[in-house]
């Protein structure tokens, strides 16, 4: 990659909070970042809920750098290869499940959210908390070494 554009990813992971990846052997998701980092995320789902013309079907947002996660307007609550999805409600649930797993867990733990969000659903949420000074950029493969 050009040094513009690593920029420019560093910049946006460092404005999301948060580094994501999907595991598609594992069927997980996988959010990597600091308790206030990963907090953003259930801000983020927040905002989504809150926003006018979100609530029907296939409404969706896509995080970025890379905009492969998405998180979608459904019928039913779940996770598979390409987005986090539910009903507003789920959603906004989904924001509140993650605050209360946070709350309970510091530095080198890793939450797995599945059973609690969506029991059958296809794929888990992990978050993976690091340290309050952590840098999303450093989890990005792409952009290591680059600092």
């Amino acid at each position: 990659m050009n040094a513009e554009l690593d920029e420019q990813l560093r910049e946006e992971w460092r404005d999301l909070g948060f580094f994501y990846d999907v595991d598609r052997a594992k069927k997980e998701w996988l959010l990597v970042g600091s308790r206030a980092g990963l907090l953003r995320f259930a801000e983020r789902l927040r905002r989504y809920v809150e926003e006018a013309g979100r609530t029907a079907v296939s409404e969706h947002e896509h995080f970025w750098p890379y905009g492969y996660l998405e998180v979608m307007t459904s019928t039913k609550a779940g996770m598979d290869d390409h987005s986090i999805h539910g009903t507003i409600a789920d959603l906004g649930r989904l924001a509140d499940i993650i605050d209360r797993s946070i709350a309970l867990v510091g530095p080198g733990s890793q939450v797995r959210l599945r059973e609690e969000y969506a029991a059958d659903s296809e794929y888990s949420l992990v978050l993976d908390v690091r340290v309050d000074d952590f840098d999303p950029v450093s989890a990005d493969p792409g952009l290591k070494g680059a600092d």
